[in-house]
């Protein structure tokens, strides 16, 4: 009775589907040959690819696109400009 739980605890084991590793957005952003070919493997067939792996594909379209952005800095705002000192 021990030989077939073991067994089928390994059949189990062994059935489970392992993660398939991803190129990271950043990694195929600096790489427009392989961006472009994984853009045509998810829009044929997104399934297969994988989700996070496609997902990871669109943002490095993304950052290729709209760059990596700027941080936002103010300016600051005068409301009451004027070019004398006086304020006329």
């Amino acid at each position: 009775m021990k030989k077939i739980s073991f067994l089928l605890t390994a059949v189990l084991l062994s059935a489970c589907e392992k993660p398939i590793p991803f190129e990271s957005a950043e990694a195929l952003a600096e790489n427009p040959e392989r961006l472009k070919e994984l853009r045509l493997q998810c829009r044929d067939n997104r399934a297969k690819l994988g989700e996070a792996q496609c997902n990871a594909v669109a943002d490095a379209q993304r950052i290729r696109f709209m760059g990596k952005g700027t941080p936002y800095t103010p300016h600051p705002v005068k409301l009451f400009h004027s070019d004398t000192e006086d304020g006329r």
